[in-house]
C-alpha cells in the first residue's frame, strides 16, 4: 500500500508501505475511503514534538471494510465504517462510564494517511452506516472521527446548556466544530476568538454570533465586556497552548466551565488561580466512540455539516501539500482522497 511517513520536521513523504494484516483477531482492515491531515498532526511537522525513527502519519479516517479478524462480529467486509482517533474494546468499565478514549485496551491511531489501514478493537471501535452513504456525506462523516467529535466533547465538558453563552478559543477544525456542537446543545451566544477572516465566515455560518479578534489579557478584558463583566458560562479551549489555556480560564464566570481538547503544550494552571476562581475544568481525549451513533445520524440527516472545515482537497499522494498548506495557513483541513 502507500501512505504517508515523516522523516523529520517538515518532511512528509508519500511512500509504499507493508500492506496491513489482521494481527489480532478484533482487528480489521479498511480501504480507506476519504482520510485527512489532523492540526494535532503539525505540532510534529513543526518539530514541537519528537519525531524519532520515520513512521506513518494519521488518525482520522473512513473506509470500507475489507477483512475482519475472527472475533468482529459488528461490521462484516463491504460495510461503510466510521471509527474513533482512539480504540475502544467499548466494553470495559471506562467505555461503559463513556470514556472509550481510556479503554483499558486502548490503542491510539497513527497510520491512516494511507489507503487501507488496520483498525485494533474493530469490534467496539468502528459504526457502520446504513449502506453507503453518498459521497457528497464522506467529508463529515471523516470530522466525526476526529475533530467533531473532539468539538462535541469540548462543549460537552464545558457543560454548554440551552440559553447559555459560550465561548470558543481557537478557530482551527476543532473549535469550528466547537461551535456546531455549542450551536446544538442550544447555546444562545457563542463568541468565537479568531484573527482569520475565512474561518470567522465559516464560524458565524456554523451558529457564532460575535467574533473577538484580541488575544490574551485583551481578548480576556473583551469577553468579560461582552459578558457584563462576568464572563461566560461555558469556555471550550480548542489549541493546547498555554497562552489558550490562560485566556479560557480567565473568560470563565465563576461557577462557569471550561473543556480543553488542545494537546497541551507547555501549559502549566496555576492551582491558587484555579481555586479562587470558581471555575470547573475537565477534557483530554475526546471520547469520540461515545458520540459516533449520534453525529452519524446528524450529518446523514442534514442537522451539521462539518465536512465544511475541509477547505481543500488533495489526492493522497499530495499528503506533503496538505501539511504545507495548514502550517502556512492556507487551508483550515485537507482532505486527502486515495
Amino acid at each position: 500500500m502507500r501512505g504517508a511517513v515523516i522523516h523529520a520536521p517538515g518532511d512528509v513523504r508519500f511512500e509504499t508501505l507493508d500492506d496491513p494484516k489482521i494481527v489480532h483477531p478484533t482487528d480489521a482492515i479498511i480501504r480507506t475511503a476519504v482520510t485527512c491531515v489532523c492540526g494535532s498532526d503539525l505540532w510534529s511537522y513543526r518539530g514541537a514534538e519528537p519525531i524519532g525513527d520515520p513512521h506513518p502519519m494519521g488518525h482520522e479516517y473512513v473506509g470500507f471494510v475489507e477483512e475482519v479478524g475472527s472475533e468482529v462480529t459488528s461490521v462484516r467486509p463491504g460495510q461503510f465504517v466510521v471509527g474513533s482517533f482512539a480504540t475502544s474494546d467499548n466494553t470495559c468499565a471506562n467505555c461503559r462510564n463513556g470514556f472509550q478514549s481510556n479503554c483499558l485496551h486502548r490503542e491510539f491511531m497513527s497510520t491512516c494517511q494511507a489507503d487501507h489501514v488496520r483498525i485494533p478493537n474493530a469490534q467496539g471501535t468502528l459504526v457502520a452506516t446504513d449502506g453507503v452513504p453518498e459521497e457528497r456525506f464522506w467529508p463529515g462523516l471523516l470530522a466525526n472521527s476526529d475533530v467533531m467529535g473532539t468539538g462535541w466533547w469540548a462543549a460537552d465538558a464545558a457543560e454548554v446548556t440551552p440559553g447559555s453563552t459560550a465561548v470558543v478559543v481557537g478557530d482551527g477544525a476543532v473549535g469550528l466544530c466547537g461551535v456546531i456542537a455549542a450551536k446544538e446543545l442550544g447555546a444562545e451566544r457563542i463568541i468565537v476568538m479568531s484573527r482569520h477572516e475565512s474561518r470567522q465566515r465559516l464560524a458565524l455560518e456554523y451558529g457564532a454570533t460575535d467574533i473577538v479578534t484580541e488575544r490574551g489579557d485583551d481578548g480576556v478584558a473583551r469577553i468579560k465586556d461582552l459578558t457584563d463583566g462576568i464572563g461566560a458560562d461555558s469556555v471550550l479551549e480548542c489549541v493546547g497552548t498555554a497562552e489558550a489555556m490562560r485566556q479560557a480560564l480567565r473568560s470563565a464566570r465563576p461557577g462557569g466551565n471550561v473543556g480543553f481538547v488542545g494537546v497541551p503544550h507547555d501549559v502549566a494552571v496555576d492551582g491558587q488561580e484555579l481555586f479562587f476562581s470558581h471555575v470547573g475544568l475537565r477534557g483530554g481525549p475526546a471520547p469520540v466512540r461515545r458520540y459516533l451513533p449520534d453525529l452519524i445520524d446528524r450529518v446523514l440527516e442534514g442537522r451539521i455539516d462539518p465536512g465544511k472545515v475541509f477547505d481543500l482537497t488533495l489526492p493522497l499522494d499530495q499528503v506533503a501539500e496538505g501539511y504545507r498548506a495548514m502550517d502556512e495557513r492556507r487551508a483550515i483541513k485537507a482532505l486527502l482522497t486515495p
